[in-house]
Formats: C-alpha cells, sequence, structure tokens
C-alpha cells in the first residue's frame, strides 16, 4: 500500500474486511431496491430508489417487500446493517495500543470511542449474507 499514499492505513486485513463490507452492503442496497421494484406493490422507479439514501429506503421496503412477504424480517435486518454501516463510514482513524491504525466512532451518549474492530466488520459480513440470503428466499430462489 505504500506505492499508493504516504497516509497511514490500517493493516492489509483490516482493509480487505473494510473493502468486502463496503461491497456486500452496496450489493444489498441494490438488492433490496431490485427487489421492491418486483413486487406489484412498488410505486416507484429503480431512478428514484437508488437515489435514497439506505435508510430513506425503509417506509418503501414496509409497503412492498415486508407487506407482500407477510413479515418485517428482511426490514429489520437491513436496518440493522444500516446502523452498522454509518458507524464504518462515518468514522474516524485512529492508532490504536500496538502503533496499527483503525477506524473508531463516538459512541452515543457516553461520547467514548467505539472501535470498528476486524470482529466488527467480520459480524457486519455475515449479517449482510444473511440479509442476502433473505432477499433470494423472498425473490424465490
Amino acid at each position: 500500500m505504500d506505492e499508493l499514499t504516504r497516509q497511514s492505513l490500517p493493516p492489509g486485513n483490516y482493509l480487505l474486511l473494510l473493502g468486502a463490507s463496503i461491497c456486500v452492503f452496496n450489493s444489498n442496497n441494490a438488492f433490496i431496491i431490485e427487489n421492491n421494484l418486483r413486487t406489484s406493490l412498488c410505486t416507484k422507479s429503480w431512478y428514484e430508489l437508488i437515489e435514497l439514501n439506505s435508510g430513506r429506503l425503509k417506509p418503501h421496503i414496509a409497503e412492498t417487500i415486508s407487506n407482500k412477504a407477510g413479515s418485517t424480517d428482511i426490514a429489520d435486518l437491513f436496518d440493522e446493517v444500516i446502523d452498522m454501516r454509518n458507524r464504518i463510514v462515518h468514522s474516524f482513524q485512529i492508532t490504536v495500543e500496538n502503533g496499527n491504525q483503525m477506524l473508531a466512532t463516538k459512541a452515543r451518549r457516553t461520547h467514548e470511542q467505539f472501535r470498528v474492530t476486524e470482529d466488527y466488520l467480520r459480524e457486519f459480513i455475515e449479517k449482510n449474507e444473511r440479509l442476502s440470503g433473505l432477499l433470494h428466499s423472498f425473490r424465490g430462489y
């Protein structure tokens, strides 16, 4: 990574997990929109939905996917991964005790740092995998 930038970066495995995290979330965000459009209940176009922030998709998921599925499982899990994604995206970089770089955010209400660890990134990727499975099941394959 030294050839890309002189700025301090987290170790390679952390960067790999971070990149994977962004990709799996983006994939699910697009898959949510695709599933939404495939329902007969959707009144929006792809262009309208893709321009929305992920959190603003919630009412559209409720009136289409959750309504048709008869369950809020997909909406609830998507909401959870949005919150986790927000921690990743709206983070700042810190130097930890061993001198490595990682991301952190301010914990709500306590103002302490919440560290975006490799375990957190793995959990995020796993939840996105579950969400993808639910979306595939909803879609019918």
